[in-house]
């Protein structure tokens, strides 16, 4: 069975360009909130950067240990930091 494709505001593009190029959001904060997966969001830049931009990305993305929930310290279960008041375009709701 295919998958639908998604489609998202210019917003919400936007705000998923944002997390991907945060190094403490991770791959698992964006699957939770537009629910796409490392690949999609992968396909997704490549698709929306200029592609220097996009090479730049994934070599940042390969050696970030935080971008990945697998990689990252033991202890750090949370999509953001406790002290941070809001975040703009933001699916989950504010603490």
């Amino acid at each position: 069975m295919k998958k639908e494709k998604p489609n998202f505001s210019n917003a919400e593009l936007d705000r998923i360009i944002e997390m991907a190029w945060e190094d403490r959001t991770t791959f698992d904060a964006i699957k939770f909130q537009f629910n796409l997966s490392e690949a999609e969001v992968k396909v997704l830049m490549k698709k929306e950067l200029k592609f220097s931009s996009y090479k730049l990305w994934r070599k940042r993305v390969e050696n970030c240990r935080t971008k990945h929930s697998a990689t990252r310290i033991q202890g750090i279960n949370r999509f953001r930091c406790s002290l941070q008041r809001t975040i703009t375009n933001n699916r989950i709701s504010k603490r």
